[in-house]
């Protein structure tokens, strides 16, 4: 195992490498494990990251600011860092887990990587955390969209409809495929003026709502820029992506096809 190696795509030499052996070792492994230094990471990123949108977007308001922090925290947004860093190749992982993959799973990659934070923090201090931090995130914000950035298919659409003063979409579930298990729903969404009409699918009504939501936002974005007479729109179906419909699937059934339940 080479830690200089990640130690180079970190940015950052350890003084006491006892530190990052213990970041990079999962509880399967031995009894001194990454968690304590994963609570302590995971606290530290999120105020540099705050700290970052604070001066970064200086115009958005507490709760835009929640929803980017929010976003940019998430175990997705982790594992693709962890994933650029190749931090699969430098876990310690019981016997155990390495047979089930544990290497790739998104949630041990994140739990690493805040895990490492902790350690740099406690190896020489807030400023090397934040600094590494930052090495991560200032990129990325360089091509975010803040006023987009973690919001769902949903609320998009509302809000480009309300921008052009058009009714709001309205969402139908038209069929249910599959065993009661694992049934998958197909929703229609609807935006008449614009003669828009599309099909998602999802294993949840949300999640077929959502991606439904999203075709419809491209339809809807596509006929408002084109003449009245090419505005109509052919019907289409989406699959949602498997990692958001398994997200939305995990709600109760009773929650999930209820016609009058909150939907993101």
């Amino acid at each position: 195992m080479n830690l200089q190696l990640l130690q180079t795509r970190l940015g950052y030499t350890f003084r006491d490498t006892g530190l990052l052996q213990q970041a990079l070792t999962h509880r399967s492994h031995s009894a001194l494990h990454n968690e304590r230094l994963e609570f302590l990471g995971d606290s530290i990123l999120n105020c540099v990251v705050a700290s970052i949108l604070y001066e970064r977007f200086s115009h958005l308001d507490e709760g835009d600011l929640s929803r980017l922090r929010a976003n940019l925290v998430k175990q997705q947004s982790l594992f693709e860092i962890a994933q650029k860093l190749e931090l699969s190749q430098f876990l310690r992982l019981g016997e155990g887990e390495l047979k089930s993959g544990g290497f790739r799973r998104p949630s041990i990659l994140a739990d690493t990587l805040e895990a490492l934070l902790g350690a740099i923090f406690l190896d020489t201090g807030f400023d090397a955390a934040r600094d590494v931090i930052r090495a991560f995130y200032l990129p990325l914000l360089e091509t975010v969209d803040p006023a987009t950035l973690g919001k769902d298919a949903k609320t998009l659409l509302q809000e480009f409809l309300q921008s052009k003063k058009i009714s709001l979409p309205t969402y139908n579930v038209v069929a249910t495929h599959g065993a009661a298990h694992s049934q998958e729903f197909e929703v229609e969404c609807l935006v008449p003026k614009l003669n828009v009409q599309v099909f998602g699918r999802g294993g949840s009504r949300r999640a077929g709502e959502q991606a439904a939501a999203r075709l419809a936002l491209e339809a809807a974005q596509a006929a408002t820029t084109k003449s009245p007479a090419a505005r109509k729109s052919k019907p289409r179906t989406a699959q949602l992506k498997l990692g958001i419909a398994t997200i939305q699937s995990s709600e109760p059934a009773a929650q999930q096809e209820q016609p009058g339940s909150k939907s993101a």
